[in-house]
């Protein structure tokens, strides 16, 4: 389930230029961070992905696909979006409505949809809210309820919009361990991200963006050691890199246990716990 950006630009009304011939692929179980400063063209492109918008010029495809001959609703069945805001996607009187929701509009049988349904609120560790009104959870279990009703629906690609907003430090980790899981399911997961340190630590590709325009892809080694272009974007590096790069570390290390390699030679075994 490959997606392939071809040469796309894409123009809002008044003549707001968002994309400017913007290429790329994402191939299927990647996990991919895309970043940059706020205006730089990160939600315009990720919702071209599921057909919420269309190129003025160009062409995307997803799965083979053309999107701009496909609707959203058709394309939904690829690829799940988790909205930024998770008030923009909730409508439902409960949580356990909330996340049957999708599976349901997929014509899937009542014992297929109750498993599915369960499986995702133990991952998000919202069981015991199933019957609650998702207003009455916080703003982070709100998130977490959007997440699950998108899961849900079983999509090989999952578009994750600033994830770890509204998320404190046990919400963040168990984003973690559900990128993880998603990751060993052979999903595609694409995340819009300005928690440099979190798109470090799960995502091992990194797409920069700058007014419209990709300025750097690769590797999240390669791409987050690159500190003076990422200074272009208003961007830092994760915390990680720029204490090794004060402590002349020439390695880009991504998460506690490689710095702790890169400066004593070991690792702490419980750093992940």
């Amino acid at each position: 389930m490959e997606i392939s950006v071809e040469d796309i630009s894409f123009t809002y009304p008044g003549n707001v230029r968002a994309l400017d011939q913007v290429s790329l692929r994402i191939g299927s179980g990647e996990r991919a961070a895309i970043i940059g400063q706020n205006g730089a063209g990160k939600t315009t492109l990720v919702k071209h992905f599921n057909g919420l918008l269309k190129p003025s010029a160009g062409r995307v495809s997803v799965g083979g696909w053309d999107t701009s001959r496909y609707s959203s609703a058709r394309l939904a069945a690829r690829v799940g979006y988790v909205f930024q805001n998770p008030d923009d996607q909730l409508f439902q009187s409960s949580v356990l409505a909330e996340v049957k929701f999708g599976p349901k509009k997929l014509g899937w049988d009542d014992n297929k949809v109750n498993k599915q349904v369960q499986a995702m609120l133990d991952l998000v560790e919202l069981s015991e809210f199933a019957n609650r009104h998702p207003y009455d959870l916080s703003p982070g279990q709100r998130k977490r309820v959007a997440m699950a009703s998108v899961l849900a629906m079983d999509t090989p690609i999952v578009i994750l919009d600033e994830p770890t907003t509204g998320q404190d430090q046990s919400g963040i980790n168990l984003l973690g361990k559900i990128i993880a899981v998603l990751k060993k399911k052979g999903k595609t997961v694409i995340t819009i991200t300005h928690d440099i340190d979190f798109c470090a630590e799960n995502f091992e590709r990194v797409i920069v963006m700058a007014q419209g325009r990709v300025l750097l892809d690769g590797p999240a080694r390669n791409v987050l050691g690159q500190a003076e272009i990422l200074a272009q974007t208003y961007v830092e590096p994760p915390q990680l890199v720029r204490l090794a790069n004060r402590l002349g570390i020439e390695e880009t290390p991504l998460n506690v246990n490689e710095f702790l390699t890169a400066r004593y030679g070991f690792f702490d075994t419980d750093a992940s716990d």
